[in-house]
């Protein structure tokens, strides 16, 4: 019988990489705590209408990639494609709307897109979310912009590129999309079958296809700065004069209109210059009309959202460091069979102090214990036979330098403990 192994577009993170993974929410918590975002936990399902609504029943997520499902109660339901339809269904669901505004939340987690696999992209794929609630003011872009470049700038990330662009809002979107159409009409022959299908109801995702031909058509098409109204001019204006303050090197990109109907004004993503053709480490922008596209009122909000093995991909790539690896202090081993339960209790008391501490539960040799002390990575081994069970020490060997010395078990837990 064949075995059984993980579905394709999947991938078990093992310890060896799960550190590392560690230390970037590690790193994103400290970040988040700066900026005052609080941490929040949402279900990895929800009702299927919410990203319908939220996301954009045109989008390539709700039209091809979403997991859906009928469950036994008869009801649709769906694996979080995304994060942020979900964080402003929570904000509405518990009149976050009545505390201090904007409501800082961000959050961690996996989601899930039938994608074709590749490198960087899988099925199931954990994200960084980022989201402020409950402001329009253009400088509460500026902070999320910036939450995220302080993100990479501590992980040590270098070679990264700020786009953006503004997508304007429902006064003023539908005069571009009338100008782009008029300008892509008589090139719809050379453009490929998706992008001829959204002329009608999307024409916007037709700059973000990624064909060559596509992108040669639309070359020179009309940008949108030209159509909006005063009122996202000005904000876009805003944006770039406070990402200017902060010395944030950023480049215009005309083709950067994000893959979800929410988006409004705002929108940016970072690109990596060392991950190939998924270059971009995180992306976002703003959505002041998401809350009102699943049944609340007009609540304006900010927010990205950074793939977690993107982040690890291009620190790998760049030879960033992950912190120290977890690694045991100390490995007890019982010289003589009788010592293994007075080992167990010893471990045990290691670890109540905080230390790391692992045994040999195969009843090997002496030989063979040291042999698993060496390989473990654990500081010290700490052995325990007949002679110092008799005079109550143990014997603390140094596995990087050879030397040893006997301790008591209460100098033992003075030297490993850390609580």
């Amino acid at each position: 019988m064949e075995s059984i192994k993980a579905p394709r577009g999947t991938r078990d993170i093992l310890g060896d990489e799960s550190w590392k993974w560690a230390y970037v929410l590690k790193v994103c918590r400290d970040v988040a705590d700066c900026f005052g975002y609080r941490e929040v936990h949402l279900p990895v399902f929800e009702h299927t209408e919410l990203f319908c609504r939220g996301i954009g029943d045109t989008t390539d997520v709700v039209e091809k990639e979403m997991y859906t499902f009928e469950d036994r109660g008869g009801r649709s339901i769906t694996l979080r494609p995304e994060l942020t339809a979900s964080m402003v269904r929570s904000y509405l669901e518990h009149d976050l709307r009545n505390q201090s505004q904007p409501a800082k939340l961000w959050s961690a987690g996996p989601m899930f897109r039938y994608e074709r696999p590749q490198k960087g992209r899988y099925r199931q794929f954990w994200q960084v979310d980022v989201e402020a609630l409950g402001a329009a003011d253009p400088l509460v872009d500026v902070e999320v912009i910036g939450f995220s470049l302080e993100l990479y700038r501590r992980l040590g990330l270098a070679n990264l590129e700020v786009v953006v662009n503004s997508v304007g809002c429902p006064a003023c979107r539908p005069v571009y999309r009338q100008a782009l159409r008029g300008y892509l009409e008589p090139r719809l022959p050379h453009l490929c079958e998706s992008c001829r299908s959204r002329y009608d109801r999307n024409p916007l995702r037709i700059l973000d296809c990624k064909n060559p031909e596509c992108k040669a058509q639309t070359e020179d098409a009309p940008e949108i700065e030209g159509s909006l109204c005063p009122e996202c001019r000005e904000h876009f204006a805003a944006l770039l004069a406070g990402l200017d303050r902060l010395g944030a090197a950023v480049q215009r990109d005309k083709r950067l209109v994000r893959g979800l109907d929410y988006y409004t004004k705002t929108a940016y993503e970072i690109l990596s210059g060392d991950l190939g053709a998924q270059n971009a480490v995180c992306g976002g922008g703003r959505y002041d009309n998401l809350a009102e596209a699943i049944g609340g009122p007009h609540v304006p909000g900010v927010g990205f959202a950074s793939g977690i093995e993107r982040i690890v991909l291009t620190m790998e790539s760049q030879g960033r460091s992950f912190g120290e690896a977890p690694r045991l202090d100390a490995f007890v081993v019982a010289a003589e069979d009788e010592a293994r339960g007075e080992a167990s209790r010893l471990a045990h008391q290691l670890r109540a102090a905080g230390a790391a501490v692992d045994m040999d539960y195969a009843a090997r040799s002496f030989k063979g214990q040291m042999k698993a002390a060496g390989q473990s990575g654990a500081r010290y081994a700490c052995i325990l036979g007949g002679k110092e069970l008799a005079r109550g020490v143990v014997a603390c060997k140094d596995l990087g330098t050879g030397e040893q010395e006997d301790l008591s078990r209460e100098d033992l837990k003075s030297r490993f403990g850390r609580s």
